[in-house]
């Protein structure tokens, strides 16, 4: 059997040098199991929130949210965006003072990282367009296909957010969390105390992720090391969260529910904000047991392979769950937990049977077009894709 370090099968493949590269001695693998967690938790809450329900010759979107509020809970632990900009914070003040170190301009870091965020975009918004045009041509109706693009379009405007953060690193580095907080409260509390207008409340779409963003870089400049500060985001931001919900009116989802007047998630409400802190005091407090558990070789493999295709599931998991909504319809018979109404338990318990058909068509998915995340490999490289620790989907690769 090949050894590891010689690996014939593989010599040439992208696949095999970057994850023999992955783990340089000094690398945070906790900061992996972050941004894998945070990626996964994003995948399955899309797989289990959102439903096709064939009706009639159509599909339209459902939540089982709407028919079943008692899920909310479900929504505190696939909701993970937070930590995405946390780890996102601590990366990119890292990756900007290494690339000064480097002698890199401003310009030329930050090209690196966009090229990286938008290039598999550019991939998924072709291939969609193709096959808008040939659903429309065999006489799909136009709702069906909105319904369809929808799910595909609404998962970017992370991306969009994030690309504003990244490119403001420099200027929020030092840059307090509690400042965009005091933003978010003042938005909430004219959108809400005062009966205001809905408009403000997009001010919080910046404000309300800066805040994760700013804990990650002062996390990078070495002030969010002890226990006491995780701990302490946790017990502030789980208490202000249940206050908010049980006494200020605002809803137990963390994500948004269709039909429901406030969505927490569009815009970021106050409470979503405090949820997010304490998700960030939490990640705090699991590095450690995560440090232990990436020295396994198994769990890091795993959790290297999610990081280093981390754009490739963002981008293909939705396209991944309608490909086998679509397949399903060939049985000419409405599938349970794949196009009925989600108004039970026996649908959740359905859609989880479904879940592993989705990862095996996400799989599939990831074989077409892994090769756009990183580009054309270069003869000494690949291995340099996931040397530096880089945010969840929008990261960079490093330049020789």
């Amino acid at each position: 059997m090949a050894s590891p370090t010689q690996a014939p099968r593989h010599r040439g493949s992208v696949l095999w040098p970057a994850l023999r590269g992955a783990a340089p001695p000094a690398r945070d693998r906790a900061l992996d199991g972050l941004r894998a967690f945070a990626v996964l938790g994003v995948v399955g809450g899309h797989w289990l929130v959102t439903a096709l329900v064939a009706d009639s010759g159509t599909v339209h979107g459902a939540s089982p949210l709407s028919h079943l509020p008692a899920l909310a809970p479900a929504s505190w632990l696939l909701q993970t965006l937070a930590v995405f900009f946390l780890v996102g914070g601590q990366v990119g003040v890292m990756s900007h003072a290494s690339a000064r170190t480097r002698g890199m301009t401003y310009g030329q870091w930050l090209r690196g990282r966009l090229v990286r965020l938008f290039r598999p975009v550019a991939v998924v918004l072709a291939v969609w367009a193709v096959a808008t045009g040939v659903l429309l041509a065999s006489g799909t109706g136009t709702g069906t296909v909105l319904t369809l693009l929808k799910l595909v379009w609404s998962p970017l405007w992370f991306l969009l957010v994030f690309a504003a953060l990244t490119a403001a690193t420099p200027l929020v580095a030092k840059v307090s969390p509690w400042w965009p907080l005091a933003v978010v409260l003042c938005v909430d509390a004219i959108r809400f105390g005062l009966d205001g207008p809905a408009w403000p409340g997009w001010v919080n779409v910046a404000a309300g992720w800066l805040v994760p963003y700013c804990l990650g870089a002062a996390w990078a400049r070495g002030r969010l090391h002890n226990r006491t500060t995780g701990l302490a985001l946790l017990a502030g931001g789980s208490l202000a969260t249940a206050l908010l919900v049980t006494f200020a009116g605002y809803p137990a989802s963390m994500v948004g529910v269709p039909g429901a007047e406030v969505s927490n998630l569009s815009p970021p409400t106050l409470a979503a904000v405090t949820f997010g802190l304490a998700q960030c005091g939490a990640a705090l407090l699991l590095l450690g047991p995560l440090r232990r558990a990436m020295q396994r070789p198994a769990a890091w493999t795993a959790v290297a392979l999610v990081n280093l295709f981390a754009m490739t599931v963002f981008l293909w998991h939705q396209t991944a769950m309608m490909a086998v909504t679509g397949a399903g319809l060939l049985a000419g018979t409405p599938l349970p937990g794949l196009h009925t109404v989600p108004d039970g338990p026996g649908w959740v318990c359905a859609r989880l049977a479904w879940l592993p058909v989705f990862g095996a068509a996400l799989l599939g998915c990831w074989a077409l077009f892994r090769r756009f995340e990183h580009g054309r490999p270069r003869s000494r490289g690949y291995s340099r894709v996931v040397r530096e620790h880089r945010p969840g989907p929008a990261a960079a690769p490093r330049r020789p």
